[in-house]
């Protein structure tokens, strides 16, 4: 059997280089008046099982969950409860003693599935900085069999008590981020989209699987006019209202964001990670690095690195 690779995939290969992994799986059942502030470090996922409750994230509306309801939480404090304005204690502490399984409050009227989604590559900060406080997605939302499927293998994995189920567990966590992510990128306004408002634009989204595919390819803006089927102007300024930078500065970018992680995995030295991408010369690449990463390749690998190596 031959196995074709697939198709250049952008949003996967920023996922790629974000590190992405779940840190832990959690299980929350509460009852009578309840209310639990948590406050994620990165991503913070959870799904509605049974029952219902409310989230409050900072600045915006309390929001009622109901069972299938999903949502993740980038790097912002949040409180599930029993009611819209009841205080609240630290989630922390109901988990302290039981780990990753908590009972809270008088009954078992809501259970909830989560975890913790960590990304651990330098690279992350762009797509945590483009993601928006709060992803919230319905049970009735469009997609949602691929959800309910999905948080059923969780469910069952977890109360298998089978060899493995951890690690099923974390896994089938990161398939649901995705999915929750993919749901973003479909429903959400442009404007609040950033880069990732250039997937929902065919003509963008074939230039930037085209950038993706070849990052040590040195891009000219009528090259990439030309695989988007535009005039120069044209697609100039489509890509950049839907992008937010220039055809020219997101392929720069995305070259540098795949240096920085060469760098990080501890083999390559710098002259190989700049041959590699078409430089020259290593001191063409340290500057080109610099203008984005606001350090020199040395630097970067010495204050980002050492963590992963």
């Amino acid at each position: 059997m031959i196995i074709q690779n697939p198709l250049s995939d952008p949003l996967s290969d920023v996922l790629a280089l974000s590190g992405l992994r779940a840190a832990c799986s959690v299980r929350l059942q509460a009852g009578g008046d309840w209310a639990l502030r948590f406050q994620p470090i990165e991503l913070k996922f959870n799904v509605v099982r049974r029952g219902a409750c409310w989230l409050r994230v900072r600045d915006r509306p309390a929001r009622r969950l109901r069972a299938g309801d999903c949502f993740v939480v980038s790097r912002t404090p949040f409180i599930l409860s029993s009611t819209a304005d009841m205080q609240a204690i630290n989630a922390s502490e109901v988990f302290a003693e039981s780990g990753s399984s908590a009972i809270y409050g008088v009954g078992n009227d809501v259970e909830l599935l989560g975890g913790s989604v960590s990304l651990s590559s330098p690279g992350a900060a762009d797509l945590l900085e483009w993601l928006p406080p709060v992803i919230i997605i319905e049970a009735s939302a469009s997609g949602a069999s691929s959800f309910a499927w999905l948080l059923d293998e969780l469910d069952r994995e977890w109360q298998s008590a089978q060899a493995g189920a951890y690690a099923m567990c974390n896994d089938l966590l990161r398939l649901i981020f995705v999915h929750a992510l993919r749901h973003h990128i479909v429903t959400a306004d442009l404007a609040e989209l950033a880069w990732l408002g250039g997937l929902r634009e065919p003509a963008i989204a074939n230039v930037m699987r085209a950038v993706h595919s070849a990052p040590a390819h040195s891009w000219k803006l009528a090259e990439m006019a030309a695989i988007a089927c535009m005039s120069r102007s044209g697609f100039a300024a489509l890509f950049k209202t839907r992008v937010g930078q220039t055809p020219v500065e997101y392929a720069t970018r995305w070259r540098m964001q795949v240096a920085a992680s060469r760098l990080c995995n501890g083999v390559d030295t710098v002259a190989t990670v700049a041959d590699s991408l078409g430089y020259l010369s290593d001191a063409a690449f340290g500057v080109a690095f610099k203008r984005v990463h606001g350090q020199s390749p040395g630097q970067y690998r010495r204050h980002h690195c050492s963590r992963n190596l």
